[in-house]
């Protein structure tokens, strides 16, 4: 890490922020609870990025920079190293009054704005806007009318946002016809379903200026996503390339690709986004869960593996996805987000491919305890049960999953209403396996006309899709067992429509046409296939029971546009494929007798290491006797504690011949340590708290670092167990 200099330093706490509530906690900012969160090392010159000018007022030219920085970030939604750049610039002139508003942005988003202005999580974001406000007299008048339309759009009583927002910044774009930037805002705000050409037109007045802007092609991906999703492949074309090092950048074009049937396409887009994601997490020190897009974008990737008949890989993608850290307080209503993605995508993954045993193995998906979970349990045990023609206990599994949803009901009074899909669909099938045709093809039907309603009303979850399959694919699927090719030809052929070049589909479709007769149709669905699947697995029945009907294929799909073949290998440069814990930072202490103490040297043990604030920290001595409360659990998890502080070797020894803690306690000279692990402040020269967890490789597992020591130490534990369990697995 790059250190402040003491200069930045004092100038930054002499800044006029009285309004922020100071503290006096130790490793809390002295300029109020806003500045206690988010990252706080300096930022860095970032290449690959993209490129955008946002011209503003300030006394420091270098300031321009890194607001153009912070600017070109939030164009690609990447909030947190924008918040980094805009910091800085406060940094470097306390008082620039459009830092604060980059600042607020950074919370005062796109996706912000679709809910009330009052959500109390925009607190925090609300204080710097009103930092901002406060120095607006010292701006142009553009630059006041900026922070005016913020203000007024996030007043406690709007109640969305955006439709503000649009206005106020058609405003500007009337009053400075020459600001790109106000163009490419107001694009973004003013993105909805029945406004698409409108918005259309100030996107390519936009490119006309600057053809590679990167916020003009991210919104119009945005704006024709799932409208007329084929307008926007010319920015997915060119998204990219503008901001290579951006995952966000990667990932969008995959959504259209995705709806597109561009199969191939849009896994190159998702892969290059994990890839590049995971580079940055891994020379950050960032953990999934502190990366907000990560784990969507390895769900999305799992998915479009699942179409290419990559069984494999989204299977292993969606197991690190459940193997990596958990978030021991997610504030989000899903709980932990990369958790939940991952579960999502394995179940996601077995129904597709119709691993019944697997579902019914024992352990062989991480279920949790919550009444959902088990909703979601029996659901899906209801299609294994069905799926292996074991129609009693499909049945009785049936009723469970029923009783399940009336359980829900008591807490939601809709939880029916929103699972009478599965509700059907699992019935349908469990009417299948006990051989009554009727009965499933009835509720079958109904649930795929409701799913079709559904989509059209843009109500359908497909981003990515919670369910394995579009319902008419499973009617088809249905009908072609029961010997009725043409029924299911037309229920395939609908399927089709709504996820287009759906390799499962195509086979089905393939067979239908070939017990019909149609030769010439099912090689055409043959064709398609085989582009599809060109890399996929081998062995799915899907393609070997094409295979069989003696077709000469020649792989080509009907796309709306010419796609590359998804080569994974061909993709190692951007980074690695899927999570594992990184290689931690070097750590070069000294203890209380002044011995040496280095990771490498306890290889073969785990590590929880503690960055405290000395003695005088109330709050870490709290910390540091909670876990010495639990050294015997500890030991027996093969795991060494180490609390670093900036105290000398002297005051250290003396603390311990004290007899007040048994952990050692390490001496950090300079805080050169604290600065490696991310536990410095470079924006205000105070050292952070932190907990970290290294495994016997000397990997992180898992980190938190912060204002406040992390108290949770029962967690602490359940981490290191699932540790040593993840190495246990790997060991030979």
């Amino acid at each position: 890490m790059l250190r402040v200099s003491a200069l930045l330093s004092i100038v930054l706490s002499l800044s006029i922020v009285a309004p922020l509530r100071a503290s006096d906690e130790p490793g809390h900012s002295k300029h109020g609870s806003a500045f206690d969160t988010g990252l706080r090392q300096k930022p860095w010159k970032m290449e690959g990025i993209g490129h955008s000018h946002f011209p503003i007022t300030t006394k420091v030219p270098e300031v321009q920079e890194w607001f153009d920085q912070g600017n070109t970030l939030l164009h690609s939604f990447w909030f947190e190293e924008a918040e980094r750049s805009f910091r800085w610039c406060i940094q470097l002139d306390p008082d620039c009054a459009m830092a604060y508003w980059g600042l607020a942005r950074c919370g005062m988003n796109w996706f912000a704005s679709q809910g009330p202005a009052a959500d109390p999580a925009l607190k925090r974001y609300r204080d710097f806007l009103k930092e901002a406000v406060r120095r607006k007299g010292s701006v142009s008048e553009r630059e006041r009318m900026y922070i005016e339309a913020w203000g007024d759009g996030f007043d406690a009583a709007v109640a969305k946002p955006t439709e503000v927002l649009a206005r106020r910044l058609q405003k500007l774009v009337i009053a400075f016809p020459d600001d790109v930037e106000a163009k490419a805002l107001y694009a973004l705000f003013s993105i909805r379903p029945d406004g698409a050409l409108g918005t259309e037109m100030v996107i390519r007045a936009v490119l006309a200026k600057e053809p590679d802007h990167p916020g003009a092609h991210h919104y119009r991906i945005h704006n024709w996503d799932g409208v007329a999703t084929e307008q926007g492949l010319s920015s997915c074309a060119r998204y990219g390339p503008a901001a290579p090092n951006v995952g966000h950048a990667n990932h969008m074009p995959g959504h259209n690709y995705s709806k597109l049937g561009l199969w191939h396409e849009a896994a190159i887009s998702m892969d290059s986004a994990t890839r590049v994601e995971l580079r940055y997490m891994n020379e950050r020190l960032a953990l999934p869960f502190e990366t907000w897009n990560f784990a969507h974008n390895r769900n999305y990737l799992c998915y479009i593996q699942e179409q290419l008949g990559m069984e494999a890989a989204a299977r292993a993608g969606a197991r690190t996805l459940l193997a990596a850290p958990r978030n021991p307080n997610p504030t989000n209503e899903d709980g932990d987000e990369t958790f939940s993605e991952g579960l999502t995508a394995l179940v996601r993954g077995l129904v597709k491919f119709e691993r019944w045993d697997t579902i019914l193995e024992k352990g062989s998906i991480p279920w949790g305890e919550t009444p959902e979970d088990e909703s979601m349990k029996a659901w899906v045990e209801t299609l294994a049960f069905a799926g292996l023609g074991r129609a009693v206990d499909a049945r009785a599994r049936f009723g469970e999953f029923e009783a399940s949803i009336a359980a829900l009901e008591k807490k939601d009074p809709d939880a029916k209403k929103h699972a009478k899909p599965e509700l059907e669909v699992a019935e349908g099938l469990v009417f299948a396996a006990e051989g009554n045709v009727l009965d499933a093809t009835r509720l079958l039907g109904a649930a795929a006309d409701a799913e079709r309603h559904a989509r059209e009303a843009d109500e359908y979850e497909n981003d990515p899709p919670f369910r394995p399959w579009p319902v008419h694919r499973l009617l088809g699927d249905v009908f072609l067992g029961r010997g009725e090719p043409r029924l299911a030809v037309e229920a395939y052929e609908l399927a089709l429509k709504v996820e287009a070049n759906d390799a499962f589909t195509l086979s089905g479709l393939a067979r239908a046409h070939a017990q019909l007769g149609n030769r010439d149709a099912a090689q055409r669905h043959a064709n398609a296939l085989a582009h599809v699947w060109s890399g996929a697995d081998a062995g799915l029945e899907w393609r070997t029971s094409v295979d069989a009907l003696g077709l000469v294929t020649k792989p080509f799909a009907p796309t709306p546009a010419p796609e590359r073949r998804y080569e994974p290998a061909k993709l190692d440069a951007l980074g690695p494929n899927l999570w594992a814990p990184f290689a931690a930072p070097k750590l070069d202490c000294v203890d209380s007798e002044g011995v040496a103490v280095r990771l490498e040297d306890l290889r073969g043990k785990n590590v929880l290491l503690v960055f405290y604030l000395g003695k005088e920290c109330v709050h870490c001595m709290e910390q540091l006797r909670s876990i010495d409360g639990k050294k015997s659990e500890l030991a027996k998890l093969d795991t060494v504690v180490l609390a670093v502080s900036s105290a000398s070797p002297e005051k250290n020894k003396s603390a311990q011949e004290l007899g007040e803690l048994s952990v050692r306690l390490l001496s950090d000279k300079d805080h050169e340590n604290a600065r490696r692990f991310t536990s410095y402040d470079d924006f205000e020269g105070i050292e952070l708290h932190s907990t970290i967890l290294i495994d016997k490789q000397g990997r992180v597992h898992w980190k938190r670092t912060g204002g406040d020591p992390f108290q949770d130490v029962d967690f602490l534990v359940a981490e290191l167990t699932r540790m040593n369990e993840a190495g246990e697995k790997k060991s030979p």
